[in-house]
């Protein structure tokens, strides 16, 4: 029977919402911010958060294991393991390739993995961290994906896996790349953190690899604050991704259980006496990488929102697009053939002969209130940070190069309505029509 007084709280943490939203202003245009990308939280969100702290679930438990099973039946994989952030999960994923029970096929130090330079760094640096090499490949300056020839071309003697992203939703042609792995015996992983509920030939983005990642911060498609998901379609490779993330221990019991293997003090592992706790048996070098109760039951509530989400996302992408269509000196984007993207932002990237810089427009634009974002890293070799790590290029990246110099994206999240959709597409059209009168000298 529900406590009456937690459902006292619970109603007024409702009023209190709906009295905030009352109270929130129409859109001004020029005087509201547009954001680039953020989290759309109701009354359902704040109840839930508000619940679970009540009940004091401020650790992984019951609540967290009811969402990775939702979440992977949406998904559509056998098994997923939240952790605390989508970087968290990029770095669980390509640490348990390494581990001494994938014999032959595990990644070892100074094996290569191939990427792309125009990413987001933590898709890039669990492969640095690991002590594997990063392999970069260029994008297209329509899809911002690579294809699978460039990364045919980077498979050197070395080369034991692919990682990389779908880029702002937008998927990689992954059925190809996945055959090209299986073919070559790469293992692949999928970064999806921008591209949930994506499809490529009417499969969902992130049942390709033999990992996948998610992220849940709020600029994403479901919001927890923070947190993250590793997902996978094989018991060995989940079984492994959970005991890296638990502490690296043997044991596969949720937390509050104990001897679910109902032999808990006979295990002989190792060097380790016989009859040692198995709580306390250590298979794997692992991390501490767990969510809490708490952010999956946001989780929860924001799933059941999420086909909303998705297609408030592709609105905004297309009432974006047919605006800005035939605009001169604007190279917009595409969705990949095959694909039914969930975008994740809208990207433009300025032609060679544009009569403007992009400093320019997104100074226009940010006069204006309207978010921009550069296109993550653009090169990603060309940051401090990369200067003195081992890689190797494949082919060149001169499209990354032009990602760095001209591209930048504005929003399409669903906090983003029509209206606004259609002063972000007015305030590109007024600036370009300012500054028509021939190249940029």
């Amino acid at each position: 029977m529900a406590d009456p007084d937690v459902q006292s709280i619970i109603e007024l943490t409702r009023k209190l919402h709906r009295d905030r939203e009352e109270s929130g202003q129409d859109f001004v245009p020029g005087v509201t911010p547009i954001l680039p990308a953020g989290a759309v939280l109701d009354e359902d969100d704040r109840a839930a958060l508000v619940e679970q702290a009540l009940q004091m679930r401020i650790a992984s438990g019951a609540t967290a294991l009811r969402f990775e099973r939702k979440f992977a039946r949406t998904v559509g994989v056998r098994k997923a393991h939240l952790t605390n952030s989508g970087s968290s999960a990029n770095l669980l994923a390509l640490a348990s390739l390494t581990v001494p029970e994938l014999e032959d096929r595990r990644l070892r130090p100074g094996d290569e993995v191939i990427t792309v330079a125009a990413g987001w760094p933590t898709t890039v640096n669990p492969i640095v961290q690991c002590g594997l090499v990063p392999v970069f490949v260029d994008v297209d300056l329509a899809t911002y994906n690579t294809t699978v020839e460039r990364i045919e071309a980077a498979i050197g003697p070395r080369t034991k896996a692919v990682m990389m992203a779908h880029t702002l939703g937008n998927p990689f042609p992954a059925a190809e790349i996945a055959q090209l792995a299986q073919d070559r015996e790469l293992f692949l992983i999928e970064d999806n953190c921008d591209a949930l509920m994506s499809t490529y030939q009417g499969r969902n983005t992130g049942t390709f690899g033999d990992y996948s990642t998610v992220s849940f911060y709020p600029a994403h498609h479901l919001a927890m604050g923070e947190g993250g998901c590793v997902l996978s379609n094989t018991v060995e490779l989940a079984r492994i991704a959970e005991s890296m993330r638990d502490w690296g221990r043997d044991c596969w019991c949720e937390p509050g259980e104990d001897n679910k293997c109902l032999k808990r003090f006979t295990y002989q592992m190792g060097e380790l006496p016989r009859g040692y706790d198995h709580k306390y048996i250590f298979s794997h070098v692992g991390y501490n990488l767990k969510s809490t109760d708490i952010q999956a039951a946001l989780g929860l509530s924001q799933l059941d929102k999420l086909p909303g989400f998705v297609e408030a996302r592709k609105r905004n992408w297309r009432r974006l697009r047919d605006g800005l269509d035939g605009v001169p000196g604007l190279l917009l984007p595409q969705a990949t053939p095959g694909s039914d993207p969930s975008w994740f932002g809208f990207v433009i990237t300025l032609t060679e002969d544009a009569p403007f810089s992009r400093a320019e427009l997104v100074d226009f634009l940010t006069a204006r209130r309207i978010g921009t974002r550069l296109l993550f890293a653009g090169n990603l070799l060309r940051h401090p940070a990369y200067r003195d790590v081992t890689h190797r290029v494949s082919g060149g990246l001169a499209n990354s190069d032009i990602i760095m110099e001209r591209t930048f994206w504005v929003g399409v999240y669903p906090g983003i309505t029509a209206e606004m959709a259609d002063y972000m597409v007015s305030s590109v059209r007024e600036f370009v029509g300012k500054h028509g009168r021939g190249p940029r000298g």
